[in-house]
């Protein structure tokens, strides 16, 4: 069995992602940890589920959900300016042994967003961009491997409709659904070699040319 380790699991992108790997792929086991457990009560009776209460500022709880895992996932994006977050993963990860790491991350961590689209992005994200750069630097340099996620500006369409740049690649489209983020992760879970070690840009390719989030 490969163990999965999801971090925030009852993000909404990690809801998508679990429910998706638990019809798709019987042969992984989850470990969803997040502050709350009992939000995911309904997982409860499922035999390849298992959860755990936790911060993920706490690296003691982070390091004992990290034990026997294959793959993280941390569906949270680092806004903190220390890394914290980050850090711990990394640290209980080298601990453990685990190898592969994925992590949520916003557009514009390398001005690759163009036009009024991206000077307006900047403005919106700029509280938290220079921690999640950072976050995604050491990812980079920690010697794992990695894949760090770069989310559009987010909407519920019913759709899996994306197009996938890279860490040196003009950023393409201005907003996503979350099934479509959801659908990267479950890819990156079924051949842990798909993306890594790379950062990669998720968007629908069809709004392009937008000036704001396409809802």
């Amino acid at each position: 069995m490969k163990k999965v380790l999801v971090l925030g699991a009852n993000g909404q992108i990690a809801r998508i992602a679990e429910d998706r790997i638990l019809k798709e792929q019987p042969d992984v086991e989850l470990t969803l940890f997040l502050r709350n457990s009992s939000r995911l009560s309904k997982l409860a009776s499922d035999k390849n589920v298992t959860l755990v209460d936790g911060d993920i500022n706490d690296f003691d709880a982070v390091n004992e959900a990290m034990k026997d895992q294959d793959i993280v996932y941390i569906s949270f994006v680092d806004h903190d300016g220390n890394n914290v977050m980050t850090k711990n993963v990394i640290k209980a990860m080298k601990e453990n042994n685990v190898g592969r790491v994925i992590e949520s991350s916003l557009l514009g961590l390398y001005n690759e967003v163009p036009g009024e689209y991206g000077r307006w992005n900047y403005s919106m994200v700029k509280g938290g961009l220079d921690a999640a750069i950072n976050a995604d630097k050491v990812l980079a340099d920690s010697g794992l491997s990695y894949t760090t996620l770069r989310f559009p500006w987010l909407n519920d369409r019913d759709e899996v409709k994306y197009d996938i740049t890279h860490r040196d690649e003009q950023y393409v489209g201005v907003s996503g659904s979350r099934q479509s983020m959801a659908d990267v992760i479950v890819k990156i879970i079924a051949d842990p070699e798909y993306l890594k070690n790379d950062s990669v840009g998720i968007a629908d390719a069809a709004t392009q040319g937008e000036t704001r989030p396409v809802y």
